[in-house]
């Protein structure tokens, strides 16, 4: 059991900071701590990150913590400094370089990149260990999950309920972690210790619980491959379901859901009986569970929810839907392969992510209700798009530059990402689709239980599986769809018996996609080899441009709705302005 007597100085003195100075605002992480997938240092990538032994006491009553971290690296090339990301807001007590004191003058967190300077170096092949203990308040998430931190609420039944959410600001808001998608560590142990009276559900296989002496709890979990956000904190007076999935792929997943004591057992029951063919779903249609030697882990928290490993947090309240399923449940389980197994190279290609996982809505929608269902979905996604950036920027982008929205793609990443996915498996057939998607997740076609490991890719190495499976050039699709912002044109000119289509881009590049038309009711499909094509049509026929709705492209409908829609809430602002004017 780790001790955490060399922090509690710290934390007396940080108790005592809101008494003297009430009135202060809260001292906030750097710009640099908010951004998560930051470019590594040198030093960073010149390492491996091969295992994190994370010990984090949590102590409700002052909203603080007292951690010790024990980070284990292979250095790859020699270098004369070892570099972590945490937060600054913590107060850093120690820090030890292969079980040895380092010297205050050799260390510094002057915003949020912790520098161990090694003077005699570290020779390529060496294991160094380096132990930070840290103590402190940290952040409090403003508005989890979207702007993360730390959230410190109340159960119903009075006990303390606590959750972290930060994918999108870094795992550096919770333990010294490397804060990139390509340094994940091979293995991450935690160790959390709680009041008695609550229960610390974790990522990956549960490692026992260990009662203390001062009355707390310790509850030890260890997973192996994790993404870097997948070491969160769950704390909560809660009680457990769990039953086992057989899957198709010969293997027995634990199913596990960790839930408030007060919630009404019916609504339990019914949220539990959805894990089941949630798991068939993804199984029959992109493949194994990733993670089926560990579990399909939920726990409910005090936020809406996020993608963690094993584990994903629910706070969605058991609503019913007229979809027929939990929407937050199903896309925080997509991730399980779509972010977890499948993690993108850098937050540029974070529709990877996103898309494909929202793509798996409509998929499941019809898989549980058949086609009308599919669409309807299909249509809630291509009613919001912005397309103002483009999806994929094709330049290193941190989490929240994506995200944002004001110079990147926005809330775009997940229903244009959707309906691009949409459109290339119209586009090149099922059976090519699934062979790529499956070659993206788990690298190769064939994935079984026990043949593969978690991934990580990029638009570009999609763009060339499509290719290779295909066995044809589909980097015009790529640039049309994820490297330009607006959204192919698709013009069409009737004269007599002709009718002319033609596609434009915003890049004014070769579209070569093929078009279903629909003429009296017969369906033919039109090839535009050189991105216009002219057919032959009787005079008077009803013809009607991709039946199926298939192809995402502009469409003046949907323009003239999000056009109205603008100019209506453009007045009512200014209507409430006036009215609070006068």
């Amino acid at each position: 059991m780790i001790k955490f007597a060399c922090a509690a100085s710290a934390l007396v003195l940080l108790a005592a900071l809101p008494a003297m100075a009430q009135d202060a605002p809260a001292r906030q992480p750097t710009a640099f701590t908010l951004e998560t997938d930051n470019p590594r240092s040198p030093e960073q990538e010149a390492v491996r990150f091969d295992k994190a032994d994370v010990s984090i006491k949590v102590l409700p009553e002052t909203k603080s913590i007292e951690g010790t971290t024990v980070l284990t690296f292979t250095v790859l090339s020699p270098i004369q400094r070892l570099a972590v990301e945490l937060d600054t807001l913590f107060t850093i007590s120690e820090i030890r370089l292969d079980g040895e004191v380092v010297p205050a003058d050799r260390w510094s967190n002057p915003e949020g990149r912790v520098t161990v300077e090694v003077p005699a170096g570290l020779a390529a092949g060496s294991t160094p260990t380096l132990t930070i203990t840290y103590a402190g308040v940290p952040r409090v998430a403003p508005r989890a999950p979207w702007n993360g931190g730390w959230v410190w609420a109340t159960a119903p039944t009075g006990e303390p309920w606590i959750g972290t959410a930060v994918q999108l600001n870094g795992c550096d808001l919770v333990w010294p972690c490397i804060d990139n998608s390509n340094a994940e560590p091979g293995q991450l142990d935690m160790h959390v210790t709680t009041p008695g009276n609550v229960s610390a559900p974790g990522p990956g296989v549960f490692k026992g619980m260990t009662e203390n002496a001062d009355g707390t709890k310790t509850w030890s979990w260890s997973i192996v491959h994790p993404n870097i956000y997948a070491g969160m904190i769950n704390v909560g007076p809660y009680e457990e379901v769990t039953a086992p999935y057989q899957s198709r792929f010969g293997n027995t997943i634990p199913m596990h859901y960790w839930h408030l004591r007060s919630d009404d057992p019916a609504k339990v029951q019914r949220l539990f009986a959805e894990f089941a063919p949630m798991l068939d779903f993804f199984e029959s249609t992109i493949g194994p569970y990733p993670f089926g030697d560990s579990k399909m882990g939920v726990v409910e928290t005090p936020y809406l929810g996020m993608e963690h490993q094993t584990i994903n947090a629910y706070g969605n309240g058991y609503k019913i839907e007229t979809r027929g399923y939990d929407t937050l449940l199903q896309h925080e389980f997509s991730h399980e392969w779509f972010a977890n197994q499948l993690t993108n190279r850098n937050a540029d290609d974070m529709w990877l992510h996103e898309g494909l996982g929202s793509y798996m809505q409509p998929l499941y929608a019809r898989y549980l209700h058949g086609e009308r269902f599919m669409q309807s979905e299909l249509q809630r996604q291509r009613e919001g798009l912005v397309n103002a950036f483009p999806v994929v920027s094709q330049t290193n982008r941190t989490v929240n530059q994506v995200y944002g929205g004001s110079e990147g793609p926005g809330g775009d990443i997940y229903s244009k990402g959707s309906l691009i996915a949409h459109t290339l498996r119209m586009t090149i057939g099922d059976e090519d689709f699934y062979e790529v998607i499956r070659r993206l997740v788990y690298g190769r076609p064939d994935p079984r239980p026990g043949n593969f490991v978690p991934q990580t890719s990029s638009t570009h190495e999609m763009n060339a599986i499509v290719n290779q499976v295909t066995g044809r050039n589909y980097d015009w699709f790529f640039q049309t769809y994820l490297y330009e912002a607006g959204l192919p044109v698709l013009s069409q000119v009737r004269e007599g018996d002709q009718l002319t289509l033609t596609w434009t881009t915003d890049g004014g590049g070769d579209f070569p996609m093929p078009v279903e038309v629909e003429v009296d009711g017969a369906l033919q499909t039109v090839p535009l080899p050189d991105g216009s094509a002219t057919i032959t049509v009787p005079v008077g026929a009803t013809v009607l441009i991709d039946p199926h709705n298939k192809l995402l492209r502009q469409l003046d409908v949907v323009d003239d709705w999000q056009a109205y829609n603008r100019a209506e809430r453009e007045r009512a602002a200014a209507e409430r302005l006036a009215r609070s004017a006068s």
